[in-house]
């Protein structure tokens, strides 16, 4: 979700802004690259101060938001002023943390997202104007889209039981070889592979493919294989609640094979097991059998 903040709001900021800079006397203020200059620029109508060309020379430092705090944490040494704290904008304005606040600077194709691809292709030196490149940035946040889509969704939505047909059955059900695509979090480069799922229904059974939409749903955020295999299984017990149940995935990591080792074609597996699956080995052995065979 985007929301545009207004002309009238940033200018309620600003005047804010001013004063506190006016209050502590300041008059150095290093702009934060690169939109810390819109900003600067923008308090400059409040407050006089000069916008100065390196940290050492400021007597403060001015951004267009605090976001996560990474930023200003960066730059503590000295007096850190922003236009928007997200955190009570949000709060005051009755909008989720989540939401991409764009600024009026800000290209509104896809909010400010398309234009932080811009930057990112400037900085591996590429020439955004080149025919092949100038869709790119509208590309590149229409896959995002899709594969960090499930951030928003709700793993128990998906997870349709039926009591019909389960009633009677105590055997274990196996769902084998479920296509994933996933991001690493360390480097956001892609992993990929397979999810085998077994539970041992509690007199009730869910929907197959319910199964592949779980998985989907973690696996189109950023993620460790570790935490993606105990978040299928976990979430998958809590609200299933199986006689017993195991998850096993298997996957190739881009992130080893493409860049620092670079050695291809390993693969990573993962597991997690509950209840009769964890306790009883002669079923524990069943499920590892049936998950490896052809």
């Amino acid at each position: 979700m985007n929301y545009k903040i207004t002309d009238h709001q940033l200018r309620q900021k600003a005047m804010l802004l001013g004063t506190r800079i006016r209050a502590n006397k300041l008059t150095k203020g290093y702009a934060i690259p690169r939109d810390g200059l819109f900003a600067a620029y923008l308090v400059q109508q409040y407050a006089s101060f000069e916008i100065v060309s390196t940290p050492e020379e400021a007597d403060f430092y001015i951004d267009d938001i605090v976001d996560s705090g990474a930023t200003q944490e960066k730059f503590n040494d000295k007096p850190f002023f922003a236009l928007i704290g997200k955190s009570l904008f949000t709060t005051d304005n009755n909008l989720d943390l989540k939401t991409w606040l764009v600024f009026p600077w800000e290209e509104t194709m896809a909010g400010s997202a398309g234009d932080t691809v811009v930057r990112m292709l400037q900085v591996i030196g590429e020439d955004i104007e080149r025919e092949g490149i100038k869709e790119t940035p509208e590309r590149v946040v229409r896959a995002w889209d899709t594969w960090f889509g499930g951030y928003d969704k709700n793993p128990e939505d998906v997870l349709k039981v039926f009591k019909d047909g389960g009633e009677n059955y105590d055997q274990m059900v196996i769902i084998k070889d479920i296509p994933f695509y996933s991001h690493c979090e360390h480097h956001i480069a892609p992993f990929f592979g397979t999810v085998t799922i077994a539970y041992i229904p509690n007199k009730k059974i869910v929907g197959l493919s319910k199964l592949s939409r779980l998985v989907d749903i973690f696996a189109r955020r950023l993620q460790v294989q570790e935490r993606l295999t105990t978040q299928i299984a976990d979430t998958f017990v809590k609200h299933i609640d199986p006689i017993g149940a195991g998850v096993i995935v298997k996957a190739r990591h881009l992130c080893m094979e493409s860049r620092g080792i670079a050695k291809q074609g390993h693969h990573t597996i993962t597991s997690a097991v509950h209840g009769a699956l964890k306790e009883n080995p002669e079923t524990r052995a069943e499920f590892m059998r049936l998950a490896s065979c052809s």
